[in-house]
């Protein structure tokens, strides 16, 4: 089912499993393609893998096949437990500035 086999044009595959192993990487951390650890490989090259699985349905063939497994039929993914890349944070939150210049303010309302 996957493409990159011994008798499929084109190159044949290094490894498949470590391949799909650092897209779950990828999706269990939320990472960028750039923080892709050494031991999955070129982070490059493993984007531009999954790029071009996407450009040619690959995902949704191993989908189709995996969604039809019993075993798999009461998988849940819980928003609590997936945890945001610190790049998705995104820039530093003032809020410890901003809220003591409101309690100031309140404070000045009421003594006046």
């Amino acid at each position: 089912m996957l493409p990159g086999q011994a008798g499929d044009r084109g190159v044949t595959a290094r490894d498949n499993r470590l391949f799909i192993d650092a897209v779950l990487w990828m999706l269990r951390t939320g990472a960028p393609w750039r923080d892709l650890p050494p031991e999955f490989g070129n982070w490059h090259s493993t984007y531009m893998r999954f790029a071009r699985w996407h450009k040619t349905g690959v995902w949704k063939r191993v989908l189709a096949a995996v969604s039809g497994d019993a075993d798999l039929e009461e998988v849940f993914l819980d928003s609590t437990a997936i945890r945001a890349h610190l790049h998705a944070a995104g820039a530093q939150k003032n809020t410890v500035r901003r809220h003591w210049a409101a309690l100031a303010a309140a404070g000045a309302r009421r003594s006046t």
